[in-house]
């Protein structure tokens, strides 16, 4: 995606828990918030399962609602039959304009076909596994493998961070703790969360310059972190807060009539 791709209003996410990885569940938010906003987040499985005992904490933190679906016979779940259901319902409503089917199941294949025939934009995201047929019916398909995993970039971001405190104390700036403190954020971690977004909003939304708008950043990581705000951080407006990393982000400000647009691409 770039800088001119779609914006829907109104998206689906359907998670088949049997079939996803849990470590990378945040990462999917992450990239299908691109496209636009979520309005429906919910995961299925049988969540008596101990292979399932560790979702509670995500999906509770992520606001998916958890859907149960007990194993009617043993050793064969329901899941994908309970997905369906729920899809077609959505469907019928009238109301969204794009499903995100989660899953490396070759059984959502239909399903993926019939919401394509009703003028739906479908998204899957699966593993490398997911057989042809599945991606082939979906309007875009993420591997899953693609997406960072959430421990690696929780530990990355913050080196970057402290390399930004370590070379403007070099630069003779920031030396009062404090002064330093607020620049960072309070030296709260979200700000390494802040970073990643901000990088991930310039792979998605660039010009054929590697530049992004800082609006589409903005309303990107509002999607993703609707609680965000630069004041948080110490900074009153986005701008502000990517000019104080220069080492992390060239910006770059057009005038166009009375009005200006403000770029930034990732060093």
């Amino acid at each position: 995606m770039n800088g001119d791709s779609m914006e829907f209003q109104r998206m689906v996410v359907l998670i088949d828990a049997d079939n996803t990885q849990l470590t990378k569940l945040e990462e999917v938010l992450h990239e299908v918030s691109a496209f636009g906003r979520i309005v429906v987040k919910k995961a299925y499985g049988n969540w008596k399962k101990r292979l399932l005992a560790k979702w509670e904490d995500q999906i509770k933190r992520l606001a998916i609602k958890a859907e149960q679906q007990f194993d009617y016979v043993a050793g064969k779940n329901t899941t994908d039959i309970a997905i369906v259901i729920d899809a077609m319902d959505l469907l019928h409503t009238g109301m969204y304009d794009a499903f995100v089917l989660v899953s490396s199941d070759s059984d959502f294949t239909p399903l993926a076909v019939r919401l394509k025939e009703s003028g739906i934009y479908v998204i899957g995201v699966g593993e490398k596994k997911t057989p042809e047929a599945f991606c082939s019916a979906c309007d875009n398909f993420i591997y899953l493998e693609y997406l960072e995993g959430g421990e690696e970039k929780k530990e990355a971001q913050p080196q970057n961070v402290k390399a930004r405190k370590e070379s403007s104390r070099k630069k003779g700036k920031g030396n009062d703790d404090e002064s330093m403190t607020l620049r960072i954020g309070f030296v709260d971690p979200d700000i390494a969360d802040i970073h990643n977004l901000l990088r991930i909003a310039c792979e998605k939304f660039q010009d054929d310059d590697g530049f992004t708008p800082l609006t589409s950043a903005g309303n990107y990581i509002k999607r993703v972190k609707p609680e965000f705000n630069t004041k948080t951080y110490g900074y009153s407006k986005l701008s502000d807060l990517i000019r104080s990393f220069p080492d992390l982000y060239e910006v770059k400000r057009y005038s166009s009539g009375s009005s200006s647009i403000i770029v930034y691409r990732c060093r």
